[in-house]
């Protein structure tokens, strides 16, 4: 057995996890799995950090580039997240012949193939489950677990701090400005939510899952993204009394066409496991054509959480390390195979919330602007008059193509009857999530 040395670059909230779980389990690391982890160095811009984690003296820098030139160093950990000098640290570390873990999924969304090209090509390891779904083991499972099947579809409510605030408006009848602004207080979102609320961060890990799911490349350019700053209190107590329960979800499908990408609000029957997945947590649904329906839940972020996935990375590599082996090289990155899906390409049923002008004759003209577009109705409620002289009237369609809604909606806009196309909801088809499954 040898001693495997690892360098932290980024010692916060997840860096000091990495550095805490490895430095306090060390014994049991040695007992259990036979493998001696050695934190040799830390970085961070404050010493104050490595000082909290217990990195101190010698073993700290304040230079990112000690860690990589490090010649006793064989596993390099990046938790600073961004792309510079992320991007910079990762080519440094393959030149210098290391291996590196990461969690940096905005990184990765965009750029993993010519990352991951540069680590084959230096006969190391580019490793990243923390990067997809925080502590959740979904990366090792699709990788490894489930590779006698056909990946179909992969769901998920990727982004905790979104899952919370519609957690807290549902449970609350709350609207989202005051929800948001009391995680902020908390915790639960940054003082900039844009990347969580906008969508951002759920479209990088949907990125990275359906390029492992369906050997395919998909960035998170590719990945269309709606974020839930229109979701209102009135519509998620509409969906609840229609029987659904209003999500940010991650969905990626493997169809015969190409491959759907797309994060946004989605209404999903109430009955379902991802509707039942509140506050801050995370899962991912996965269908694969063998196995059938599947789910993680767990912890998406988090100081510990994110970091037993990052531990479980070092440990993949650590354990030919420790016996005086080398690691496979990175496997050959997924070229663009598959085409993926414009959004405009795809089809739903729809939830569409208008606030009509309360007079005589002002819905007939609303309903022929649907016809014309090619949409038929399903449902029509009128909710409350309000004190404007406006009601809301919510329209369910039947199923119709992204095309079509999008000339619905411009049609609506137009009309001098309608005051203001308050919200358009999907409502996912979830039996769509299981085409393609074997019959047992």
């Amino acid at each position: 057995m040898r001693t495997v040395n690892i360098g932290i670059i980024g010692l916060g909230t997840v860096g000091g996890g990495v550095a805490r779980l490895v430095l306090s389990h060390h014994d049991d690391y040695v007992a259990s799995y036979g493998i001696d982890l050695n934190v040799k160095r830390g970085c961070a811009l404050d010493t104050a950090a490595g000082e909290a984690c217990g990195i101190t003296g010698d073993a700290f820098t304040t230079d990112w580039r000690d860690i990589v030139n490090d010649p006793d160093i064989d596993i390099v950990v990046e938790l600073i997240g961004g792309e510079h000098p992320a991007t910079e640290i990762y080519e440094a570390a393959f030149a210098n012949g290391k291996h590196v873990v990461t969690a940096n999924k905005a990184l990765l969304g965009r750029h993993v193939e010519r990352l991951a090209g540069l680590a084959r090509e230096a006969g190391v390891q580019l490793r990243c489950e923390a990067a997809a779904a925080g502590g959740i083991p979904v990366v090792e499972a699709l990788e490894h677990s489930f590779m006698g099947n056909r990946i179909l579809t992969i769901a998920g409510i990727m982004n905790g701090t979104t899952n919370y605030i519609l957690s807290r408006m549902t449970a609350e009848g709350s609207n989202f400005a005051d929800v948001l602004a009391d995680a902020q207080r908390l915790g639960y979102a940054e003082a900039d939510p844009t990347a969580d609320v906008d969508g951002f961060d759920a479209a990088s890990k949907t990125a990275i899952l359906a390029s492992i799911s369906f050997h395919t490349r998909v960035t998170t350019d590719d990945v269309y993204q709606q974020g839930i700053r229109k979701i209102s209190a009135e519509d998620i107590a509409v969906a609840r009394e229609l029987g659904y329960t209003i999500k940010l979800l991650g969905i990626a499908r493997n169809t015969p066409e190409g491959v759907e990408a797309r994060v946004h609000p989605t209404m999903i029957p109430s009955t379902h496991q991802l509707a039942a997945v509140s506050g801050a947590m995370n899962a991912v649904y996965v269908v694969g054509d063998a196995v059938g329906e599947t789910m993680f839940y767990g912890a998406g972020a988090g100081s510990f959480p994110t970091a037993s996935a990052v531990v479980g990375d070092i440990f993949a590599l650590a354990e030919p390390l420790s016996r005086g082996e080398k690691p496979l090289a990175e496997a050959k990155p997924y070229d663009h195979v598959l085409p993926v899906l414009p959004i405009e390409k795809l089809s739903n049923s729809f939830y569409v919330r208008l606030r009509i002008a309360d007079e005589v004759g002002a819905l007939a003209p609303v309903v022929a602007a649907f016809a014309e577009a090619g949409i038929s109705i399903s449902q029509i409620n009128q909710l409350e008059t309000e004190t404007d002289g406006a009601c809301s009237v919510v329209f369910i369609t039947h199923e119709a193509s992204e095309a079509d809604m999008e000339k619905a909606e411009a049609a609506l806009t137009a009309l001098p009857g309608v005051r203001e196309v308050a919200n358009v909801i999907r409502i996912e088809n979830i039996a769509r999530w299981t085409e393609g499954v074997f019959a047992n």
